[in-house]
């Protein structure tokens, strides 16, 4: 990636719904290299896809919290059938298979703290492969809208 597929990046992080022609103003492009730019950027799979972003309190999602679970016995077949069973419940935002004590790190959103007492006691730990699981209800979440590439590790 060089300077110019880099600020495309960026720009398109900041607001995705911005037109080519807008886009390549604020880069001083032609409109035609910066549509050809952005093609390319998808067909390498840098530009993965648009979104709109949400906020949680007005989809009745106010309480957060991350679950870390441990399952077992641990294989392929198992890991997978979880992480579908995870994916499939509607108050889970996010899914990550992780290394270390803890196999899962799970992102949930409900309404309330009673809500989330539910989904521990009635969905995750019912599961037989489920041996622990924790919660931290989370106060505060930050994210970086924008993510930069990094430059190349030296010698």
């Amino acid at each position: 990636m060089d300077d110019i597929d880099s600020a495309i990046v960026r720009e398109l992080q900041r607001d995705a719904r911005q037109t080519n022609r807008e886009l390549a103003g604020k880069l001083n492009i032609a409109p035609s290299t910066c549509l050809e730019r952005v093609r390319a950027l998808r067909a390498r799979g840098v530009i993965t896809g648009y979104r709109a972003t949400v906020d949680l309190r007005a989809l009745n999602r106010p309480v957060q919290a991350l679950l870390t679970v441990r399952i077992r016995p641990m294989n392929r077949e198992v890991i997978e059938r979880f992480k579908a069973f995870l994916t499939s419940l509607p108050e889970v935002l996010t899914v990550y298979v992780v290394a270390g004590g803890d196999d899962f790190l799970v992102h949930v959103a409900v309404p309330d703290v009673d809500r989330l007492h539910a989904l521990l006691m009635d969905r995750i730990f019912k599961r037989r492969e489920v041996v622990d699981c924790r919660s931290s209800v989370i106060y505060q979440h930050v994210a970086n809208d924008i993510i930069e590439p990094l430059p190349p590790e030296r010698p």
